[in-house]
Parts: C-alpha cells; structure tokens; sequence
C-alpha cells in the first residue's frame, strides 16, 4: 500500500477512536507536517466520511457524531483468502514486527466479519497443520473446506464424493482426523470407509461433503502434517532415500521438487538436516541432489552413491569434451 493511502486509512482509524483531535496531535502521529494532514482530511471528505473541523483553542478535527464505517462486505470466498493469505504472510515473516503487524491486520478483518463466517474461519484456522514453510496454499472450493474443518474439530463423520487422479468418482465416508496445508494444495486425512485405513485425500478432488450422524475418536499421538507429508512422498515405492544436507530447512525445501519429501533437523548436527523420501526409480536422484547445490551425504541406499559418483563423472567428461 503507497505511504499517502496508508497514512488518510491511519488518519480514518485515529479519527473513529472518538474526540477532537488537534492539528498538532495528528501530525505528530502521522508523521507529516500540518498542512499535509489538511490534505488528508480533505481526501476522507472526497470519499463523503464527514469530518468535522472544530474550532477555537482546543479545535481540531472529529468525525460527525453518530457515525460509524460501514461493515466489511466479503463474501465467503474473499473471507478464507483475506485469512489465509495473511496466515501466509505471518508464517513467511522475517521478523518479529512484521509478523506483528500481520497478526493485527487479521484481528481487524475478524472483528468485522458475520459472526457465524468468523466462528467458522477461527475453526479452520485451529484445525489446520501447515507441513512447511511454504506461502499459504491456493483456496479449493470454500464450502467443502470450511465443511471438513467443522467436521474435523466436532469428531463428525463426512459423506464425501472424491475424484482420483485417474478421473475416476466414488463416494466413501471419511472420518477426518485434521486438515493439513502441504505445498500448495489441502488435503484431509482420517480413517477412510472404503479402504479401511487412514487416507490423504486432496480437497480440490472433493466435490461434495455432508456431515453425518455420530462420532468418532482421533487416536492418540496421530499427527495428520506427518501423515500427509509420509503419503505425499510416496510411501509405496520400493527406494528409500535418506540424504544429509548442510542447510536450512527452507533452503532445501525449496530446491525440492514438489512434495515429496520429509525434511527434519539432523540430530546432533547444527546447521544439517534430514532428507528422507521415497522413489520408484533412482535413476533421477542424483541429478536432484546435485541441483539442490549443497554439501550432502548418502545414508541410504548404497545404489545411489554409485549412481552419483556416475553423474559426476559424465559431466566431468562433458565439461572436458572438445
């Protein structure tokens, strides 16, 4: 937002806290000289907000008693992503003021939203886990997200209609134990009718959710970012890669390809971390390893070091080519 707007929105809320204040005051406040804040007044008139000029000793400005501004008009979809892209912006802040500001700005967007829309945003936002770093994900369809946030945070089963990557529909009963953010996308996870087993199922593939009758219990310990994050990597494949990285969490996750991968702190070494996924074929580590451009060791599987010290030959005999 450009500094003038930001500072005739300030003058706004200074103004909406009641009273008289003197020319002085909101110069000092606003950090402009006076006749910059006649300025500012004169914008707020051009925007029909009825300030006041008052005068006399103890004049100033005030806003024409009895007025109030009128409620913030979002639709529910705008609600979830005015939310969620500042949660977003909290979690990617670099510093603690930045992130204080952030906290604010959603207060403010709370306090004036329906009361039914806020109670129901304040229970996405308690059910939700983020599994890394990453800026808010894009919004699926805002009904079956706020419908399984409810369901997950009141232990309610959901009757939901899923479609698979393969564009093939069922319908299944779904008892969500969380919802997780991974990435870009949303997922649900929780103990799952047709299968009999705990399953992560996007919430873009989901086009319809009810809530159901009963109730449900979350096992203890169940943690739906690991769940999510284990399922996203591919669990099922037969490779299992665990890499030691000199870096951030955060680097490493963003020269990452896509989800696939569980990062954690390396025990005992400050400044490592743990990179462990699954893979169909090996054949294309290396070459990820390599692009991620820091010092790594190979913990599993002996192939792959093999493989890597390959790479490095084929491109030391492509770099010396004539």
């Amino acid at each position: 937002m450009a500094k003038p707007l930001a500072r005739v929105l300030a003058l706004l809320d200074i103004l909406q806290a009641g009273g008289t204040r003197t020319l002085r005051e909101l110069s000092e406040r606003l950090g402009v000289d006076e006749r910059t804040v006649r300025r500012y007044v004169d914008h707020l008139l051009d925007l029909d907000v009825p300030v006041e000029s008052v005068r006399g000793r103890y004049g100033g400005y005030r806003l024409a008693p009895g007025y109030r501004m009128p409620p913030l008009m979002l639709t529910d979809d705008e609600a979830v992503a005015v939310l969620l892209g500042l949660t977003g912006a909290r979690r990617a802040a670099l510093n603690p003021d930045a992130a204080l500001a952030v906290e604010s700005a959603a207060a403010k967007v709370r306090r004036v939203l329906p009361r039914a829309l806020a109670a129901r945003l304040a229970t996405l936002t308690a059910v939700t886990a983020y599994a890394d770093d990453s800026r808010s994900p894009a919004t699926p369809e805002t009904g079956i997200l706020l419908a399984v946030a409810g369901a997950a945070v009141r232990r309610r089963p959901l009757a939901i209609t899923y479609t698979d990557k393969n564009g093939r529909s069922t319908e299944r009963v779904l008892q969500p134990y969380g919802v997780v953010a991974l990435n870009g996308r949303w997922y649900a996870t929780g103990l799952d009718s047709r299968s009999g087993a705990v399953r992560s199922f996007r919430l873009d593939r989901v086009t319809r959710a009810a809530v159901e009758d009963g109730q449900f219990q979350v096992p203890a310990g169940f943690d739906p970012a690991t769940v999510v994050t284990e399922a996203a990597s591919g669990a099922s494949y037969p490779h299992a890669v665990s890499v030691r990285v000199q870096g951030s969490q955060r680097a490493v996750r963003m020269r990452m390809p896509g989800p696939i991968a569980v990062i954690d702190q390396a025990d005992g070494e400050p400044g490592w971390v743990r990179v462990r996924w699954r893979v169909e074929r090996l054949d294309w580590v290396p070459s990820v390893l390599a692009g991620l451009g820091l010092p790594f060791v190979i913990e599993e599987p002996d192939e792959l070091r093999d493989r890597v010290r390959a790479l490095a030959g084929q491109l030391t005999s492509w770099s010396e080519a004539r």
